[in-house]
């Protein structure tokens, strides 16, 4: 009797042990997919970052170079406007 009570018992270890060896490979290839997600989410995150930053870099460009025309063609007009009024008022 007691060699069937040690075959089950060696049996029922090398089950258990199996079943353990399976959940095992089965939480390391979650942690896997999990990390490749992971590197996957931070790389897209810093493209959109980088794309981010080109974006306000070339808007900040335009408004810097907009405000720098504006610029001078308004002094160029008020300066067209003082040149009129001296000539008005030299009799030109």
């Amino acid at each position: 009797m007691e060699d069937k009570t040690t075959a089950l018992l060696t049996e029922q270890l090398r089950h258990a042990s199996n079943m353990m060896g399976a959940q095992i490979q089965s939480l390391e290839a979650k942690l896997s997919h999990q990390a490749a997600m992971n590197h996957q989410r931070l790389a897209l995150l810093e493209e959109q970052m980088r794309d981010h930053e080109t974006r306000i870099r070339a808007a900040t460009e335009g408004v810097t170079q907009f405000k720098l025309f504006s610029g001078l063609a308004s002094g160029g007009s008020g300066l067209m406007s003082l040149v009129a009024l001296l000539k008005t008022f030299l009799g030109g």
